[in-house]
């Protein structure tokens, strides 16, 4: 590419660039969907760049055939407490999920349950962990007492709120 032909003066030489040269090169790198044009010019370099934004394709959801009897569904919050429904309240007894997450009761998939049902915890033993963007958050017993009821299983996805373990 050819210099800029611009008249000199008493300004620094950044300023030497000619400012249709500079438009015409943001035309070929829209026409051409460029992400960057970077030219040199001896002591002079012009750098466009342009931030390209996926398009993400819409996915058409097909319509149910047949509709399906609820009683088909069961949660992994419902089949964890089968001595107690999901929906009961335990008042002070339950400790509750204090974020949304994923709920795991081992630290590991190999490894032992951080506590199982009969056991006896002081307040601040680690019941189970809670996920949250890849982050794992202790959730520990807010007062001492037997482990009445764990009410998620190992995996499942809990609300905020949610009642986790019953400690009586």
């Amino acid at each position: 590419m050819k210099k800029p032909s611009g008249t000199r003066s008493d300004e620094p030489e950044q300023s030497l660039v000619d400012i249709s040269t500079i438009d015409q090169l943001a035309k070929i790198a829209s026409k051409y969907d460029l992400s960057e044009v970077e030219i040199d010019l001896g002591e002079v370099r012009v750098r466009l760049a342009r931030e390209r934004v996926p398009v993400v394709p819409a996915v058409a959801v097909p319509a149910a055939a047949a509709p399906v009897a609820a009683a088909s569904f069961t949660f992994p919050s419902q089949t964890a407490g089968a001595a107690e429904p999901a929906e009961a309240d335990h008042g002070d007894a339950a400790v509750k999920s204090p974020m949304v997450g994923t709920a795991y009761l081992r630290p590991s998939p190999e490894a032992k349950p951080f506590v199982e049902v009969g056991e006896i915890v002081k307040a601040g033993d680690k019941l189970l962990l809670v996920e949250a963007m890849k982050t794992f958050n202790d959730i520990v017993a807010h007062r001492g007492g037997k482990i009445v009821s764990i009410l998620v299983s190992d995996g499942s996805p809990v609300e905020y709120g949610q009642p986790l373990v019953v400690i009586e």
